[in-house]
């Protein structure tokens, strides 16, 4: 299986607008990858996105991806569905208004995401609804485990009621990929699906130290019941057994640079921090 990390940042983008800290002042002069966009994900081969933030577009053209035949979605938080009108982009004519029919994008998704999804709306409707209409998009909905193509996808749900997010485990040829990019906690430690992946692309957590303006997570923090700490999420990695460990969604106010993930890199073994464009193959 072969990826590319699209966009490595979080919530917000590096550099962010009106900021001019140390992090974003570095990401506007040396640009990528000290810059950092919103995050997906692409599966080479399968043609298969994953999460449309509001960038997607630069994105896909940037890395010149050439095709999406498949879209699925982590969660309907924004930076992970703003971009969802990236389907139009790609399969409407704008001289007709029809859709380009080879173009279509299936998206995959589970059954309550599907449910979720149509709460995305435009000032005509939600999107979805529209997006069937006019063609550029088909659904493939499932309870927790597909196919598509030769992968075998199983969707893990993060459960907090109205917040849950979704763990994909994507597995081909022997090999397997867990994807956790946003709000992880509480993982599913109990599922034997995220043990032993040759690769977890996953959310590095909270750091709690060297923040902007000396600022400190109080014991109540509400980002303490999505995320765990760094070193939380290191224990993590250690306990399902993550044969390489690539951090994503890396937050802007984490205040801290390519450089400085680079010297963590140096610390840890058998981890990485993704950049834009960044590509793996298992």
């Amino acid at each position: 299986m072969k990826l590319t990390v699209l966009g490595s940042g979080g919530c917000a983008v590096i550099p962010k607008p009106c900021c001019f800290c140390r992090v974003c002042q570095q990401a506007r002069e040396k640009g990528i990858p000290y810059a950092r966009s919103g995050p997906a994900l692409f599966f080479h081969g399968i043609n298969l996105l994953v999460d449309t933030p509001a960038e997607i577009v630069q994105q896909l053209n940037r890395c010149a991806v050439d095709a999406v035949d498949y879209l699925m979605f982590t969660h309907t938080d924004p930076d992970h569905v703003e971009g969802f009108r990236v389907v139009e982009q790609i399969a409407l004519d704008f001289r007709t208004w029809k859709n380009y029919g080879e173009k279509q994008v299936t998206l995959v998704l589970p059954q309550y995401l599907h449910e979720r999804i149509q709460r995305v709306c435009s000032a005509y409707g939600p999107l979805l609804s529209f997006y069937l209409q006019q063609g550029y998009v088909c659904t493939s909905v499932f309870q927790e485990t597909t196919a598509i193509g030769a992968v075998h996808v199983t969707a893990l749900p993060v459960d907090r009621g109205e917040q849950t997010v979704y763990i994909y485990v994507f597995e081909a040829s022997g090999k397997k990929i867990v994807y956790a990019p946003c709000d992880i906690r509480p993982f599913p430690e109990n599922r034997p699906e995220v043990y032993g992946a040759d690769l977890l692309l996953i959310q590095p957590g909270i750091f709690e130290e060297g923040l902007k303006h000396g600022f400190v997570y109080p014991s109540d923090h509400v980002s303490r019941t999505t995320l765990y700490t760094f070193h939380q999420t290191l224990a993590l990695v250690r306990r399902i057994s993550a044969r390489e460990t690539v951090f994503v969604h890396m937050e802007e106010y984490w205040n801290r640079s390519h450089d400085d993930y680079l010297e963590l890199e140096r610390v840890h073994s058998n981890i990485r921090f993704a950049y834009d464009g960044m590509e793996l193959t298992i």
